[in-house]
């Protein structure tokens, strides 16, 4: 049960711009060695990033940049890497792209779609870190990047305990369809296995392909589309020209719905075009 944990965070919707990473190290299902560490993204914070994790411009003044941070963290990530969701893993692939680094050869384990296999009760919902945290009995403090990469490991070692499956059957278990997975019969409903399924997208702004082939390649990777935002929607999609509007400045009234829904404690993330298709890509 050797593996490594990482989260995170990032200044702007922009992935590649992480400024601040977190990486647990587990064996035999304990905990022996922590770090983490503030980045100079070398790029703007959005305010809507800084109400979620509290790191601003000035936190990281001084820190080490992206290009000199990303050869540290990616000399240590070999053999099993465990992740919430995608996000973190195609952000460190963002960030190799941004500086010519080769991309990370470790073997990524996605926690949410572990806790999907290996408890009925998440496999459709409620598989989010701070659900399961809670579930668990899991102490930690959401969106610090340290805190959340342990959270992930131990949600990990709880399934290993629980299914008696190793680290290394989980590695073949995650890319299994789930159990009894039917796929529903109703327009842009998300395919059930797709890596993103579970989540609820909804598309804003000008994009750089038909609106409706995006809804399609949503939909292939798991998503359920829907029209509007509302307090089920998980993953607001940006077009990349809004998105480098006056730096972040004028947003659509989907996108401010979306803050304001982030701002009362809804679990949604706010993303690129470009990084929406380089999840439909795999990174």
């Amino acid at each position: 049960m050797d593996f490594i944990a990482i989260d995170v965070e990032t200044a702007n919707a922009d992935l590649a711009s992480i400024c601040a990473v977190g990486m647990v190290y587990f064996r035999n299902g304990t905990v022996v060695r922590q770090v983490g560490f503030l980045v100079d993204p070398e790029d703007h914070f959005d305010p809507m990033n800084t109400a979620v994790h509290g790191i601003t411009a000035d936190d990281v003044r001084g820190a080490p940049t992206l290009r000199e941070a990303f050869p540290v963290i990616n000399s240590d990530l070999s053999g099993p890497v465990a992740h919430h969701t995608i996000f973190d893993r195609l952000a460190l692939c963002r960030a190799a792209a941004r500086f010519g680094f080769p991309l990370p050869t470790c073997m990524w384990i996605d926690t949410a779609r572990v806790a999907r296999r290996a408890w009925d009760k998440f496999a459709r919902s409620g598989y989010g870190l701070a659900n399961l945290a809670a579930e668990f009995g899991i102490e930690f403090k959401h969106h610090d990047a340290t805190e959340d990469a342990r959270a992930a490991g131990l949600v990990l070692c709880r399934a290993i305990q629980d299914t008696g499956l190793s680290t290394a059957d989980w590695l073949d278990r995650i890319n299994k369809p789930l159990p009894g997975a039917v796929p529903k019969r109703v327009s842009r409903a998300g395919n059930p296995d797709g890596v993103l399924a579970g989540e609820v997208l909804v598309f804003t702004g000008s994009l750089e392909i038909p609106r409706r082939e995006a809804a399609d390649l949503a939909a292939q990777i798991g998503c359920d589309v829907a029209d509007t935002v509302t307090k089920q929607t998980t993953i607001l999609v940006v077009g990349d020209q809004d998105a480098r509007k006056l730096r972040g400045q004028e947003k659509s009234s989907k996108h401010q719905k979306a803050e304001k829904l982030i701002r009362n404690g809804a679990q949604m993330r706010i993303i690129t075009e470009s990084d929406f298709r380089r999840i439909v890509d795999g990174c």
